[in-house]
Order: structure tokens, then sequence, then C-alpha cells
């Protein structure tokens, strides 16, 4: 009987040996290098932690990360130069749209297979990349499962019916995210009305003190990194005299990434939205 149920365990064992995987012609899940932190983020919920070689550096400085840090620095980081990358000899790298084109042609000319991820402007990109991202990995149900999340999360954060409310999203310096950012998609989704769209305002545009002053809304997020910056524009003495305007802190991590920061995102803006 014993000597039974040890064959019986070989042959499985066997099956699911990496050589076994290969004569079946199943091709195992690839190892991945992530050069991003948007793309950073995602992989970490669709891939086995043992596909993830490496993470971009941006996930492991608090100013610059969009993910849970203890997570990040589970997993060695890199600065994104080719060196680095050939070295942990990846199976796939995943950059960001903006990479230099000589890193690019580098990567190319030595055989690595990098897939490029852009920003994503709407809540609907961000979707469409977490199901590429997923299905690279080889876990596209991953993809779907997020995608769910993301989606419930909206679905708990939409707005009672009525006008939408008038919100700025001011950052350090007096830089704003203006029209064709994912951040005012997720305003739009969560019952607010951009304000600097409605000036006519892009991505990265400044907005003076005095034209707030002059027409303020009636929310004012201050983003900062949560590093003692964060209300820097809430500190501002001249905003004291705006008493109809409201003032939050919203963390910078929420503004840039798509995929589960999402959540996060539709979540504050949600709470703040049902205070009001």
């Amino acid at each position: 009987m014993k000597r039974g149920l040890a064959a019986v365990i070989a042959l499985g064992l066997a099956a699911c040996s990496p050589a076994s995987v290969r004569d079946r012609g199943l091709a195992a899940p690839p190892t991945i290098v992530s050069l991003n932190p948007c793309t950073d983020a995602i992989l970490a919920e669709v891939a086995d932690p043992g596909q993830i070689l490496a993470l971009s550096s941006y996930s492991h400085d608090p100013a610059a990360s969009s993910m849970d840090l203890a997570t990040a620095r589970r997993f060695p980081a890199v600065s994104g130069s080719v060196e680095e990358v050939l070295a942990l000899k990846p199976d796939l790298v995943l950059g960001g749209t903006f990479m230099a084109p000589t890193t690019v042609h580098a990567m190319e000319r030595l055989g690595l297979r990098l897939e490029q991820f852009g920003i994503a402007p709407t809540v609907t990109e961000s979707e469409a990349q977490v199901r590429r991202l997923a299905a690279l990995a080889g876990h596209p149900e991953r993809g779907e499962a997020l995608v769910g999340r993301i989606e419930a999360a909206l679905a708990a954060n939409a707005p009672p019916p009525g006008l939408p409310i008038p919100a700025l999203i001011w950052q350090a310096g007096g830089t704003v995210p203006g029209q064709g950012t994912l951040i005012a998609d997720l305003l739009g989704r969560t019952g607010f009305a951009n304000a600097a769209a409605a000036r006519g305002l892009g991505q990265a545009d400044l907005l003076p003190l005095e034209q707030v002053l002059a027409d303020p809304p009636v929310l004012i997020f201050a983003a900062g990194t949560g590093l003692g910056n964060e209300d820097r524009a809430l500190r501002h003495p001249a905003l004291a005299a705006l008493k109809e305007t409201r003032r939050e802190p919203f963390d910078s991590a929420l503004l840039w990434c798509g995929g589960p920061t999402i959540i996060r995102a539709a979540d504050r803006l949600g709470t703040v939205r049902r205070g009001l």
C-alpha cells in the first residue's frame, strides 16, 4: 500500500515539474521587471510574487510611490538602467511611454521584450491597461477581479442625484490637473465638477492664488506627498478669508496612476463628498 502511494506521489510531482510543463506545451508565467510606478502597482496585484524580479525605485520612495510601501519593498528595486535589467534576465520588461528612445532601442537590440504603458486619462483606459497587463503576466482572471473591485469602489462612491460640486485639486506651486486627466474623470464620477477644467486648464497648468481668491470653488483639495507639504496651499493666510470654501488634504499619490490607485482615490473623494 505504501509503495503504491509513493508511486502516485512521484507521478504527481513529475507532472508538475518544469520539464513536464514544457513537454505538455504549457508556457510558464513570465518573469517580469517593472520600470514604472503605475505598472508596479498593477503588477503586484495580478502577478505571482515569484514572477516579479524587480519594481521601479519610485515604488520604494515614499514621495513617489503609488502603492503600499511595505508591499513594494518585498521586491528588489531598479533605477531603470539597461545594465540592471539585463542582469536580471527577465522574460518581460514593463515601462512607460516616456522612456528615453536610447533605452528602448538598447533593450530591443539586446533582445529584451519591452511593453510600454502610457498614462491612462480615464477609468475606462486604466481598466484596459489592467486587463492587458494581467494577460501579459499570464493571469487574465486576476485582471478581471481587479477591474471588478474598481467598479465596486466607483459604485460605492457614486453621488446622489443633483448638481456636481465645484472642486479644485491644487498642488504645491499652484499646478492643477485639468481636462483630460484620470483625476478629472474620478471627480466627475464622485459628484464633483473640476474647477480647473471649467477654467480651460489642462494637465500641470498653473492656477495663481489671486484667481482662486477672485473666483473660489466650493471645495479645495490641497494635494501633497504626506511628507510635510500636504497642506501647503491650506496654510496660506489669504485663504482664511474664503469662509464659504471648504479645504481638504488629498494625497498626491492618488493623482497619477490608475489600477488599484483608483479604488483609494474614489474612496477619498466619496468620503469628502458625503461629508458635504
